[in-house]
């Protein structure tokens, strides 16, 4: 229960950033975003890490779909939508994608 001491106490913002792996900028925006039995989809890649990635998309997709997500011109990379705000979705890869297409498709910043 709030007292009269505490209710207009100001409060720090939560860390926004709790990932376990840096999100890197892209180099390569596109990417095609594909559930099952839809066809696919285009969206824009705006971060990636190993584990996850940020993606603009115009196709509804719920917390906890299935997708499979094509990067680069490979194999489809199978993830999970862990969050969608209407305009973006973070996706948490079902398992980590190797370093080597991640340096490939991200700018190195020093």
């Amino acid at each position: 229960m709030a007292t009269k001491f505490s209710q207009y106490r100001a409060v720090t913002p939560a860390l926004v950033e709790q990932r376990a792996a840096t999100r890197h900028r892209i180099l390569v925006t596109r990417a095609t975003l594909t559930k099952r039995g839809n066809k696919p989809v285009e969206a824009m890649l705006h971060d990636l890490s190993v584990y996850g990635c940020r993606l603009a998309c115009e196709a509804p997709h719920g917390t906890g779909d299935k997708v499979w997500l094509n990067l680069r011109d490979g194999a489809p990379v199978p993830a999970t939508v862990v969050w969608n705000d209407g305009t973006h979705i973070g996706c948490r890869f079902d398992a980590p994608i190797e370093r080597s297409l991640v340096r490939q498709l991200t700018l190195v910043i020093r």
